[in-house]
């Protein structure tokens, strides 16, 4: 009787074992991780599908596009300034050339983005920078547009100068 007892536990929990780990492999092997990969590989030049013998020319050209967009995106703040620049008032020009630094700018997905503007101007909402934080969302507003946005513009020191819908 104490031995069909132990293997009667010693059963079930190998069984539980076994759903918990198959459970574990299941979710990471068909989780987000597929969906990533097949869709990095439908970005790529000639998609996953082509990669036979001209894979490795084919790797190498992409590397250089991939270093081109990395140096692209590196700096939101840049790629900012240069769309005020374009298209900005003289007013809102001379805002955004305070701004240090922006985050947040390239992750929407329309239920609430939120995006934060760094500038070099100090006292916070007391100080001078109230009236151009202002300028600064407006033109972040025209920059990027969302269902449910908001911007944020802080002074040198991180305190709040303004906000902004997107």
């Amino acid at each position: 009787m104490g031995m069909k007892t132990k293997i009667a536990l010693g059963a079930v929990v190998g069984f539980v074992v076994i759903g918990a780990v198959s459970a574990n492999a299941g979710d990471s092997d068909t989780g987000s991780v597929d969906k990533g990969a097949s869709a990095s590989a439908d970005r790529q030049p000639g998609g996953a599908k082509d990669a036979g013998a001209g894979a490795g020319a084919d790797a190498g050209a992409g590397e250089g596009k991939g270093k081109e967009k990395a140096e692209k995106k590196a700096s939101q703040a840049e790629q900012f300034k240069a769309f005020v620049e374009e298209n900005g008032t003289a007013q809102e020009k001379e805002a955004v050339s305070h701004v240090t630094k922006v985050q947040g700018a390239d992750e929407q997905n329309d239920i609430l983005d939120t995006a934060d503007v760094y500038t070099d101007f100090t006292g916070g909402i007391m100080g001078e920078g109230t009236g151009p934080a202002k300028l600064i969302a407006s033109a972040f507003a025209d920059w990027k547009q969302s269902e449910n946005g908001l911007v944020t513009v802080y002074d040198a020191d991180g305190e709040l100068l303004g906000n902004g819908r997107f």
